[in-house]
């Protein structure tokens, strides 16, 4: 009788910011997780297991993860090289340090374009020889260009969630998504702190309320306290630290306004890496029938077309004004916002690229 048991390969990631959870994390798990349904079995190299954070947080369910001993923290090089000839394809999300992989095929994802992250050294080149580079977005892809290298762009995808049309009713809430830290690609919920403060003394505004969500990692928390001092005096300023994605989804459904403003004082040509990569939240929010305001720099003029899908600004003037704009058409700026998500960034269109690129 003719077997027909499937044989599995084996799907590797070793990500040193794992534990962030971010948007980054969930963009690489969700290649792993197409991967996971071409009969792959997934193993990360982390000492701490994170499935049931990577659901909560992620949303991500997975029938074949295992979580191993970090090689590439506790294993000498053999070792290691040993362990990655077992290996079908190896993902990794570097700090700016690179290795020898003995695995089938290997794959460097970059999610920020930081030039010290990609120095390519004649040592460096030899490292990568049997890697490919795989970019977040276009504006990542061509920084890593003007660096020398080639990479291909996978766009994440929005969890079907998002794209689903939802009855809930918008309330004056204007919400405002991201990690709460000051490092790189800073979210800048003090500049929305201090720009909700001045938009509360027009009438018209005066009953909004500010929602900023995200992630609190216990070296953020002294920033965390500062935002919450700032806004200690106001009860319109509401703070969700460490969100569940059910909590955050209910949260965009009650939007009004969204406000993005990552890269806010940066020079993009000269550190690219402190603007927005691409800006999934904008999309969740433009999904989620969300009027979305962005800062002008980085990923989200990538992913924003000012006036059409949402708006992009370059100053608190600039912002209040367009949020006047927007009440005259606001229905069609939704309506152009959900077709534009649905036409790029649904899990369909994700498949395919990562079909297209990684496994044929």
């Amino acid at each position: 009788m003719k077997n027909t048991t499937t044989i599995r390969k084996k799907a590797a990631l070793y990500d040193p910011y794992l534990d962030t959870l971010g948007g980054g994390e969930n963009h690489i798990l969700s290649i792993l997780k197409v991967l996971e349904e071409h009969d792959y079995d997934i193993v990360i190299y982390w000492d701490e297991n994170l499935t049931r954070d990577i659901q909560d947080k992620l949303n991500l369910t997975f029938s074949h993860l295992k979580f191993e001993k970090n090689i590439f923290l506790h294993e000498n090089i053999y070792s290691r090289m040993q362990e990655m000839r077992t290996v079908d394809m190896f993902f990794y999300v570097t700090d700016g340090s690179y290795f020898f992989s003995s695995a089938k095929k290997n794959f460097v994802f970059c999610m920020v374009p930081q030039q010290d992250l990609y120095r390519m050294t004649a040592l460096n080149q030899l490292k990568t020889a049997n890697f490919q580079f795989i970019a977040n977005s276009e504006f990542t892809r061509s920084w890593l260009s003007r660096w020398g290298i080639n990479a291909s762009v996978i766009y994440p995808y929005l969890s079907q969630e998002y794209v689903n049309e939802s009855s809930s009713k918008k309330q004056k809430i204007i919400l405002s998504v991201g990690r709460f830290f000051r490092q790189l690609h800073a979210k800048r919920q003090d500049i929305a702190i201090k720009w909700f403060q001045k938009l509360q003394q027009n009438d018209e505004y005066k009953d909004y309320e500010l929602h900023l969500a995200g992630s609190v990692k216990d070296e953020d928390k002294t920033y965390f306290q500062e935002l919450q001092k700032m806004a200690e005096h106001n009860k319109q300023i509401q703070f969700h630290p460490n969100i569940s994605f059910s909590k955050l989804n209910s949260l965009y459904d009650k939007a009004e306004f969204y406000w993005h403003f990552a890269g806010f004082e940066v020079d993009e040509k000269t550190t690219p890496e402190k603007t927005e990569h691409l800006g999934i939240t904008p999309l969740e929010a433009m999904a989620k029938k969300c009027i979305t305001y962005a800062y002008r720099a980085g990923g989200p003029k990538e992913i924003i077309k000012d006036g059409k899908t949402g708006f992009l600004f370059s100053s608190m003037e600039e912002l209040f004004d367009k949020m006047k704009i927007s009440q005259a058409k606001k229905e069609q700026i939704i309506r152009e916002a959900r077709s534009f998500v649905r036409e790029h960034f649904t899990y369909t269109h994700f498949k395919k690229r990562v079909e297209n690129i990684i496994i044929t």
